[in-house]
């Protein structure tokens, strides 16, 4: 099979994303890991837009990369203006950047309507970009924009613009769903077509307004395009880009091509998740082959023919991509499932306590809890039916009051009292609200006797009433996520008063890392292994 390119677009095209913002520090960062992922081209942004994608093409030019491309990307010159002496063209070239994508229309609707010039002076525009900047010793990429619906309207003259592009000296035509609603056949008989036009590569960027950018780039492929761009996990304008790491997966791992340099695609989830902390976005948990979810099994019967067979429910081995199986316990669950969960504690081969563990967590499931969301809650559950459960502290008694002061702001005090190795602590620490207010008071109660607690923060607090027909006396759920240098965890706490839910979540929380760091787990794998 053929070796594909990956051109990123994540810093550019991604950027245009809602919500979505790189700082400079960020940018630099993201181009480090791509290029020892093996990507081919990376696209670090339009350096006229702004300052700061400037200053990202003169310090990425002092980046030693190993195997990526940096692109800067622009538009072809403007009507009536020769290249050299466009002020856009002129920021492509003083870029530093080795490779320039221009982009050019395809769409004689946009030549007439939105350039306002005839079709001559838009083949000239194109011709005159590409051929100054490879005048200039540049790799020029040709992206042809909105070349889909131009093929469709008029095909002669979309086949026209990259004629044009190949004329003037550019090594590769890509073609852009930029509306994001073709369809994989129609992307595969236009790609076709242009390959048989064209002596230059042909390339493809797809958008995901009709949830077919993946497949459209697959279809590309299929149809003889050698490059695929797009961004990581989708991220991009209105609804995304083609996600490249489910592009790489599926080229590497189900067509055999060759991508990445033959070696990133195992560390695919790693690279997911460390674009999603950069950018502050939350993980998308059903997101294919490196959500968290991507690989999680709930109903028991499912659960019991992976146990099994792993490839009779999975399509791939999570680890090819750098995930994990995962085993959601809930109601639904059956025996298969506890078993599961329990296997890394050794304690799979006690039938009478995994009916135990079941059985409490249907009753506790009854109530409000739902452990699939909460897996470190459901690890001390493990332990506390087992009876091997050690507290790392004992709780006597909490207290939070929340007043306004002179000026109306409200002022939350949280009072907590502990038993820590048999002396009594008892702090006070104020907070932004009851949930911080009680996790400063909890940690200053235990300062000193834990230090490992400095390296774990709360990420993610989340609040959701259960039964919402009893007003505000419903029961809520609440699931907080921390972290520490070593793993993610989530913890759950359930009750009618929200604080007291959250307390529940965070104490949890707490007694996992204070367990985790002191080697209970692992210690009871081995002495039940023994």
């Amino acid at each position: 099979m053929a070796r594909i390119q990956l051109y990123d677009t994540t810093l550019r095209d991604g950027s245009q994303g809602e919500g979505v913002n790189f700082s400079l520090q960020d940018k630099l960062l993201i181009t480090r890991k791509l290029d020892a992922l093996g990507f081919d081209y990376i696209e670090g942004g339009y350096p006229l837009s702004n300052p700061k994608d400037f200053e990202y093409f003169q310090q990425a030019a002092e980046l030693s990369l190993q195997h990526a491309r940096v692109c800067a990307f622009g538009m072809t010159r403007r009507r009536g203006v020769t290249a050299e002496n466009d002020v856009g063209m002129r920021a492509l070239i003083d870029s530093q950047a080795p490779v320039v994508t221009i982009v050019g229309k395809s769409w004689d609707l946009h030549v007439e309507e939105i350039l306002r010039v005839d079709e001559a002076e838009n083949l000239a525009m194109i011709r005159d970009s590409v051929a100054f900047v490879v005048s200039q010793g540049r790799e020029v990429i040709y992206d042809a924009e909105h070349f889909f619906d131009g093929y469709l309207h008029n095909p002669e003259f979309a086949l026209a613009t990259i004629r044009a592009a190949q004329e003037a000296g550019a090594t590769m035509a890509v073609l852009c769903d930029t509306n994001g609603g073709s369809l994989p056949e129609q992307i595969a008989r236009t790609v076709g077509i242009a390959c048989d036009t064209l002596k230059i590569p042909v390339g493809i960027h797809t958008h995901n307004d009709g949830d077919l950018a993946t497949a459209n780039s697959l279809a590309a492929v299929a149809a003889g395009a050698v490059q695929v761009q797009g961004t990581i996990n989708g991220i991009g304008e209105r609804c995304g880009n083609a996600d490249l790491v489910c592009v790489a997966a599926n080229l590497s791992l189900k067509q055999e091509h060759e991508v990445l340099d033959g070696k990133g695609v195992r560390h695919l989830t790693e690279l997911s998740r460390y674009v999603y902390e950069l950018a502050n976005m939350n993980f998308r948990n059903n997101q294919p082959f490196v959500g968290a979810s991507a690989f999680a099994h709930k109903g028991g019967m499912h659960v019991h023919a992976v146990n099994r067979i792993a490839h009779s429910y999975e399509h791939i081995e999570p680890q090819v991509v750098g995930n994990v199986r995962r085993v959601l316990v809930s109601e639904l669950s059956g025996r298969s499932n506890i078993v599961a969960k329990a296997t890394k504690f050794k304690l799979e081969q006690d039938a009478d306590l995994m009916a135990k563990i079941l059985e409490r967590v249907q009753d506790l499931e009854s109530e409000g809890y739902q452990f699939e969301a909460a897996e470190a809650s459901f690890d001390l559950l493990i332990k506390k039916v087992a009876g091997n459960y050690a507290a790392m502290f004992e709780r006597m008694h909490y207290r939070v009051n929340v007043e306004t002061d002179q000026k109306s702001q409200p002022v939350t005090e949280a009072t907590v009292k502990l038993r820590v190795h048999g002396e009594v602590r008892h702090e006070v620490a104020e907070g932004d609200g009851p949930v911080n207010a009680l996790d400063s008071a909890l940690r200053k109660a235990l300062n000193g006797a834990y230090p490992g607690l400095e390296e774990m923060h709360l990420v993610d607090y989340k609040v959701r009433v259960i039964n919402s027909t009893e007003g505000t006396a419903a029961r809520v759920r609440v699931v907080i996520e921390s972290r520490d240098k070593e793993e993610i965890w989530s913890t759950i706490g359930v009750s009618e008063n929200v604080i007291e839910a959250s307390w529940l979540a965070l104490v949890d929380s707490v007694e996992y890392k204070l367990l985790k760091d002191a080697g209970h787990f692992e210690i009871e794998a081995m002495s039940a292994a023994d």
